[in-house]
């Protein structure tokens, strides 16, 4: 599909955003220290399929979390609910830190989740590719552009990585091999015509 707001890319019930095609990133800790999970106004979003694993593997996890994330847990449970009334990670009160955070020596964050080798949330995984959810069951695949990963979008371009290549096992967990390859396929034909 083209039209007004550029190429649309559908495979089965799946729309996705030329500008995962198009743009380049390829993510930057470095540069970062992991800013995506302490900034923001809301949490990651999550969905509602994720939280029996949030809970059943918090004992694994909790203990690289801090403190106050404990209590944000402790306080409000595995998810909070945003403005747009979406299920999203829990926040540390009066801070805009996601609850599962953890944090290096230097001040650098890692998730605490993935740091102990349980799955973290698709949302984070996929970042920066948003998911939007239809109704209907259909899905809407975005690129989200954020100030804070202008240097994630920087290395990509030096590096040549288009979004959906660094974000290429984090795809085909999600929507699987077929999915990828069907991706991959119409990215290059669109970069063809370009």
């Amino acid at each position: 599909m083209n039209g007004a707001f550029g190429t649309i890319i559908q495979i089965g019930d799946i729309l996705v955003s030329e500008d995962v095609v198009l743009e380049y990133f390829s993510c930057d800790y470095d540069a970062c220290k992991g800013i995506c999970c302490i900034e923001g106004d809301a949490g990651a979003p999550l969905q509602e399929r994720e939280l029996p694993g949030l809970e059943r593997d918090y004992p694994r996890y909790c203990g690289e979390m801090l403190q106050a994330g404990r209590e944000a847990v402790a306080l409000n449970g595995f998810f909070e609910i945003d403005p747009e009334g979406e299920l999203v990670t829990p926040l540390v009160p009066g801070s805009s830190a996601c609850a599962f955070a953890h944090f290096r020596a230097d001040g650098a964050c890692l998730c605490a989740i993935e740091k102990c080798g349980c799955t973290k949330p698709e949302s984070c995984s996929l970042y920066p590719i948003r998911v939007k959810r239809f109704k209907g069951g259909g899905l809407a695949l975005n690129l989200h552009k954020w100030e804070i990963c202008r240097c994630a979008f920087e290395k990509g371009r030096r590096e040549g990585v288009r979004a959906y290549q660094f974000l290429r096992r984090p795809l085909t967990d999600t929507f699987g091999a077929e999915f990828y390859d069907a991706l991959c396929a119409a990215a290059e034909h669109i970069l063809e015509e370009k």
